[in-house]
């Protein structure tokens, strides 16, 4: 269907080399995209690119750190410079470290805001002189069920995940005069990596967990394959600063 057809189409996926962001790079790379993947591990990096080869697509990765903005400016322009253009980002890196919050240091603070949010900033600001000369660009910021709920051991991650909401309608309003829709995807509780450890640290958060949600599961980085595609594909065209949960109905629950 030509609304979902991303053929010809230029993504960069930040993180994209594991868990959620290989579920949105797998289902991009279905559509037909091709996928620039930013990360740290080169290792993992590389992984990430044969699966996404082995699918069809045509993939590269480049090691970045997108908390910095010489890094983000790079990464753009390198994938322009590979690839012709820039269709897609997708702002997905991040990380967590759950405490109580008295329990940060302001340094571990603005670590994880860093991570979270100024990525997200730094990274779509660097795509924004591509998109807009083409006069099109698809922006999906990844925030979190945080940003709607206050968890007792996630303050700063909360903090940055709510502010990832704001960011997105803020650059939706300013830059939908030049056809660049930027919306946002609120995962629930996700079986990835990150989230093995919470199930570590935090006694009971499994079984609290598939209790609470509707779908009676953990959700799987695969679910998120299809809404990448519909928030990179024309059939999003009008929806910006829009944020989506993708979460089982947890946030349904009263």
């Amino acid at each position: 269907m030509k609304l979902f057809d991303l053929k010809g189409r230029v993504a960069i996926v930040t993180g994209g080399n594991g868990g959620i962001g290989l579920g949105m790079a797998r289902g991009l790379a279905g559509a037909g995209a091709t996928i620039l993947v930013a990360g740290r591990s080169k290792a993992k990096g590389e992984r990430a690119v044969q699966e996404l080869k082995a699918l069809g697509a045509e993939s590269a990765f480049l090691a970045a750190d997108v908390t910095k903005e010489a890094e983000c400016r790079a990464l753009v322009a390198s994938t322009v410079d590979r690839f012709g253009r820039l269709d897609i980002l997708v702002n997905n890196a991040g990380t967590n470290d759950r405490k109580k919050p008295e329990a940060y240091a302001l340094a571990e603070w603005h670590a994880l805001i860093d991570a979270n949010l100024t990525s997200a900033y730094a990274c779509s600001v660097a795509a924004y002189p591509a998109m807009q000369k083409a006069k099109a660009g698809k922006i999906i910021n990844i925030g979190s069920m945080t940003s709607i709920f206050g968890v007792p051991f996630a303050a700063p991650y909360a903090a940055a995940k709510g502010g990832v909401v704001q960011l997105t309608k803020s650059l939706a309003t300013s830059w939908a005069k030049d056809n660049i829709q930027v919306n946002a995807v609120l995962p629930g509780w996700i079986d990835t990596d990150l989230t093995k450890q919470a199930r570590i640290q935090v006694e009971g958060l499994h079984d609290r967990v598939v209790a609470r949600t509707p779908a009676g599961r953990w959700g799987l980085p695969a679910d998120f394959a299809g809404v990448a595609v519909f928030l990179a594909s024309p059939a999003s065209d009008f929806v910006t600063g829009a944020s989506i949960a993708v979460d089982g109905g947890y946030s349904s629950q009263g």
